[in-house]
């Protein structure tokens, strides 16, 4: 372990450093940050709605509320349009913040860079429907799936817009008994006019190898090559890389490739499903590697990436405020498997310290479901349906039928999680002291810089 912590310190750290310091990835760190209260808000929107008023939900079950109120669900509908105008447009919160921290770097008018990204990244847009003379926009890229194209968007935007508007020959001079707004406004309007042109032209271009436009090229371009695996161990850890790999660039993973798995996996569940009606046991289900079976139950706890043990990790060893004081936020939503406020919050996406183990554990766990089930028979199939709210460590447990062993395994996975992220935590820890050292270098600099100014 010693060893470890060296070479993170040696090698993973100084890169992460230099990383976190250039200014795109920093511009798309600080988007996700700004994002965090109307993500984390959410989550606890989606974890009441789930959990209370759902009549399958984990609370609503071992409070029997279905019982005393048949028409439990119908209080989904008091909350359910929340999700609309927060993960549900996430994307275009992040193609607005991404333009304007980049607009805030050059000192440019950082307000119309970031309403630029947002009209750059609606050009780019799936194209509208028409219906029975009512114009439809699909909204499926507006959310999480979407981030992707927004953060390219929102680069580009705000490197290139910026350098146009401070090109003399392209301002207009307007009196000065203009206000200052309206002046602002016409001082970028030839960049602004110029950007979007370009957007558009690219739009139609792209349009000509895919009519429903860029979105939708990135998206057959993951399904495609993974529309072939098969009911297996192997297909189910090729699956679950692709996932967390998509999280970690701001692709939204599990639902870009739910269709994928829903494909590859529903037949399998069903008949498990109808051996367990069958014969009251899941001991004999004929499908013992399917996605719910082996990640949903021992690889998901917390989320994607199986955050609960990162969550946990960080109250053990992290020093880091800004870590610790997330943590505690993100804890409620993650015991019962919502990890957006951590996803966007501390973030993990882009992070270069959290993405090996973010990768790495769930494969970990999914082996060791794998063992536990198949190679030494410990425990049967944990094939019994549950909803996706029930907190990770009971899911083997319940899962299973209410196999004990299966309640150890599921804390052992959640253990083994744990350790897989506290040498990372640790290092976030030498990456906070590192970048605290790089700014004190810098003020001492410019300190130095003011004095010898003084002095001249």
């Amino acid at each position: 372990m010693n060893g470890f912590n060296v070479f993170m310190e040696k090698h993973i750290v100084p890169f992460a450093v230099k990383l976190n310091e250039q200014r795109h990835v920093a511009a798309i760190r600080d988007a996700f940050m700004y994002t965090f209260p109307i993500t984390m808000a959410a989550s606890l929107v989606i974890l009441i709605n789930n959990l209370v008023f759902s009549k399958t939900g984990f609370i609503a079950q071992i409070l029997f509320l279905p019982k005393f109120f048949p028409h439990l669900e119908n209080a989904q509908k008091l909350l359910t349009s929340v999700t609309n105008g927060t993960m549900n447009i996430l994307s275009i919160f992040i193609a607005y913040l991404v333009a304007r921290n980049l607009a805030k770097y050059f000192k440019a008018d950082d307000m119309l860079v970031g309403m630029t990204g947002i009209a750059c990244f609606m050009i780019l847009y799936s194209p509208s429907i028409v219906k029975d003379g009512v114009t439809y926009l699909p909204t499926t890229y507006l959310g999480a799936q979407g981030l992707f194209v927004a953060m390219i968007v929102g680069g580009l935007v705000g490197e290139f817009l910026p350098r146009l508007t401070k090109i003399k020959k392209m301002q207009i001079k307007m009196p000065e008994m203009v206000p200052p707004a309206v002046a602002r406004s016409f001082n970028g309007l030839i960049p602004i006019v110029i950007m979007i042109m370009l957007f558009s032209m690219l739009n139609y271009g792209l349009s000509l190898i895919s009519p429903q436009g860029i979105n939708d090229i990135i998206y057959k371009s993951i399904q495609t090559p993974l529309t072939h695996i098969g009911v297996n161990l192997f297909g189910v850890i090729i699956i679950a890389i692709v996932q967390n790999l998509l999280w970690l660039v701001g692709i939204h993973g599990p639902n870009t490739l739910n269709a994928l798995r829903s494909i590859i996996f529903t037949e399998a569940d069903l008949k498990n499903q109808t051996f367990i009606n069958a014969h009251g046991t899941a001991w004999g289900v004929p499908n013992r590697a399917t996605w719910s079976v082996l990640n949903d139950v021992f690889a998901n706890m917390g989320g994607s990436g199986m955050t609960l043990g990162l969550i946990i990790a960080i109250f053990l060893v992290s020093r880091r405020k800004d870590y610790r004081e997330i943590a505690k936020l993100a804890l409620v939503p993650g015991l019962f498997n919502i990890n957006e406020p951590l996803m966007f919050g501390l973030p993990i996406v882009l992070n270069p310290i959290m993405a090996i183990p973010f990768v790495l554990t769930p494969v970990i766990n999914i082996l060791v479901g794998y063992t536990v089930t198949v190679i030494f028979n410990w425990i049967p199939t944990p094939a019994f349906g549950l909803t996706w709210t029930t907190p990770g460590p009971l899911m083997p447990f319940l899962g299973t039928g209410g196999n004990w062993l299966g309640l150890i395994i599921g804390f052992l996975c959640l253990g083994i999680s744990v350790l897989t992220y506290m040498p990372f935590v640790l290092a976030a820890n030498k990456m906070m002291a590192s970048d605290s050292q790089s700014d004190k270098n810098t003020q001492d600099a410019a300190d130095g810089s003011t004095a010898e100014a003084a002095k001249a």
